[in-house]
C-alpha cells in the first residue's frame, strides 16, 4: 500500500515535448555563445599556455553541448537507433576511484616541446593517471606504455599525424593506472610551429570520460534490453496467436450438427482479443458432431496468458475431445480433465462447461467447472441456468462434477460464453448485459447473427482480458 504521503501525488509523466523543444532551444543558444567566445580565444596569441588552454576549455564546452543536443533530440524523438559497433561503450572499464570522479580531476592539460624534450602537465592531468603530483611526466614516447595494447596504434596515428603532419588530434584511448583502474580518455590537441613553421612542441588537453562512458553503456544496455525484450514478446505473441489458430476449431461463420436430420443445431462462436492485442490466454470453444449423433459444446478458460496458457488450452482441449468421442458423460469428463491439469508440468486453474445435446430427444446435459452458466433464451426473454456443483479445475484433488438436464425447444437460443465477456466491473457488461440482447436474438434468423449482436456489443469493451463466446440455435 502506497505512503499515505504521497497517496494524492499524480503519478510520474514524461517530460512534454514542449519542455523538451525549450530545452533544445537554450541548449543552441549557449553553444552560440560559448563558440563566440572560442573564436574570440583564437584572435589572441597562441603561444600563451593560458589562452590555449581557456580555447581548449571552449571547444570541450561546444563538444558538451553538442552531445547535449543530440540527447535532447533523442528524448524528444524517443528510442534512438542501433549504436554503431565503432561507436559502442567499453566493457571493461573500472569503477571510478573518489579521486578520479570529483569534476576538478576531469580534465587535465599536458605540453610536450620538441626542442627541448621537457613535458609538462596540470596537477589534474596527474590526478587522471593516478600518477604522484610532481612526478616526471610521461614523455611522447612513454605514454603510450599505460595505454591498453589493442588502444596504443590509436595514439601513435594521432601523435605522428599531429607532429608530421600538423593535423588536430581528436581521439579516445584507455590507460590503466598504478592501481588497475582502466580510465577512458578523449584527447585534443594541436602543433605549436616555430617561426620557420616547424613544429616546436605539441599541446593536449585530456579529459577523463570513463563516467560519461559508463552511462553511455548503462542507455545501450538498457536500449538494447528494451529491444530483446521487445522482440521475445513479438516472438511469443506469433506463436501464441499460431498456436491458438491451430487447436481452435477450423470452421468459421455457422456450422450445423448433425449435418443431416432434424433437430440440428445452428452454431456459431466467435474469439474477442483483449483491450491489449498481446494477451493471448486460454480460451477456448468448440462443438463437435460425436459418434453417436449427440453433439459435443465447450467453452474454457486457463489461467495466464502466451504460449504457455496456449499449450496448456491445447492440452487440455485435446483431451475433452478424446474423451467426449469415447462416450464419457460430462461431469464424470470434467474430473477428468482435473486429473490431467493437477498432473501437468505446469499446473495452472481453469474453469470449463461441458455439454452435450441429444438431437433425438432435444436433451442437454451438461457440467461446469468454476465456470459462466449457459444462458438460455427463449421467446424473447432469457435467463440463465441453475448451474449443478462444480470448482475450478486444478484447485483440488477427487473432485465430483454434478450435471443437469434441459430440455431444449425449437427457436431456443443456447449462449456458452467465457467470463472474459461478462466480468463485472468491464463497464457493467455483467450477465445481465447479455440477457438484455433477447429481443435481438429473438429475431435473429441465424446463430450467426446473434453472435454478431454480441460482437457488436461487447467487441468495443476494454476488456482486460480475451473472451470467447458460442451461440447454438435449436432448429425445427
Amino acid at each position: 500500500m502506497p505512503s499515505p504521503l504521497f497517496a494524492d501525488r499524480p503519478a510520474p509523466q514524461p517530460p512534454a515535448h514542449d519542455a523538451v523543444d525549450d530545452l533544445i532551444h537554450r541548449t543552441r543558444r549557449l553553444r552560440g555563445d560559448v563558440d563566440a567566445v572560442r573564436r574570440d580565444a583564437a584572435l589572441f596569441d597562441e603561444d600563451d599556455p593560458q589562452l590555449r588552454w581557456q580555447r581548449a576549455l571552449c571547444e570541450l564546452a561546444v563538444h558538451h553541448l553538442d552531445n547535449l543536443d543530440e540527447h535532447l533530440g533523442q528524448l524528444r524523438a524517443g528510442l534512438p537507433g542501433p549504436r554503431t559497433e565503432d561507436s559502442a561503450p567499453r566493457d571493461d572499464e573500472a569503477p571510478a576511484g573518489p579521486g578520479a570522479g570529483s569534476p576538478l580531476n576531469r580534465v587535465g592539460s599536458a605540453e610536450w616541446n620538441l626542442l627541448t624534450d621537457e613535458s609538462s602537465w596540470s596537477d589534474e592531468l596527474y590526478e587522471i593517471f593516478g600518477r604522484p603530483p610532481g612526478s616526471t611526466p610521461l614523455s611522447l614516447d612513454d605514454l603510450p606504455s599505460v595505454l591498453l595494447p589493442e588502444d596504443q596504434p590509436l595514439l601513435t596515428a594521432m601523435v605522428t599525424g599531429c607532429l608530421v603532419d600538423g593535423r588536430p588530434m581528436d581521439g579516445e584511448f584507455r590507460i590503466v593506472r598504478p592501481d588497475g583502474g582502466i580510465r577512458t580518455l578523449h584527447m585534443t590537441g594541436e602543433p605549436v610551429l616555430d617561426a620557420e613553421g616547424c613544429t616546436a612542441s605539441m599541446w593536449a588537453v585530456l579529459r577523463d570520460v570513463s563516467e560519461l562512458r559508463r552511462s553511455e553503456q548503462a542507455v545501450s544496455r538498457s536500449r538494447a534490453t528494451v529491444r530483446r525484450e521487445k522482440h521475445i514478446e513479438r516472438t511469443e505473441h506469433r506463436m501464441a496467436v499460431e498456436l491458438q489458430e491451430t487447436v481452435l476449431p477450423p470452421w468459421r461463420g455457422s456450422l450445423r450438427l448433425p449435418a443431416r436430420g432434424p433437430g440440428a443445431l445452428d452454431i456459431a462462436a466467435h474469439y474477442l482479443p483483449s483491450a491489449s492485442s498481446g494477451l493471448i490466454g486460454g480460451d477456448w470453444y468448440d462443438a463437435m458432431e460425436l459418434p453417436d449423433g449427440r453433439t459435443l459444446l465447450t467453452v474454457g478458460d486457463l489461467t495466464g496468458h502466451g504460449i504457455p496458457a496456449t499449450s496448456a488450452m491445447a492440452m487440455m482441449l485435446g483431451a475433452l475431445r478424446g474423451m467426449a468421442v469415447a462416450g464419457i458423460e460430462p461431469g464424470a469428463l470434467l474430473g477428468h480433465l482435473n486429473q490431467v491439469l493437477e498432473t501437468s508440468v505446469q499446473p495452472a486453474l481453469g474453469s470449463a462447461l461441458c455439454c452435450r445435446f441429444d438431437p433425438g430427444t432435444s436433451l442437454l446435459t451438461w457440467a461446469q467447472a468454476g465456470h459462466p452458466a449457459p444462458l438460455l433464451f427463449r421467446d424473447g426473454s432469457g435467463r440463465l441456468l441453475p448451474p449443478p456443483d462444480g470448482m475450478l479445475l486444478g484447485a483440488a484433488s477427487n473432485v465430483v462434477f454434478e450435471q443437469d438436464d434441459v430440455r431444449l425447444l425449437p427457436g431456443d437460443v443456447l449462449v456458452l460464453h467465457t467470463d472474459g465477456l461478462t466480468r463485472r466491473g468491464d463497464r457493467g457488461a455483467g450477465p445481465e448485459a447479455l440477457l438484455a440482447l433477447a429481443p435481438r436474438f429473438a429475431e435473429a434468423r441465424t446463430a450467426q447473427e446473434c453472435v454478431r449482436s454480441v460482437v457488436e456489443e461487447f467487441g468495443g469493451t476494454e476488456r482486460p482480458d480475451d473472451a470467447c463466446v458460442l451461440v447454438a440455435r435449436i432448429g425445427a
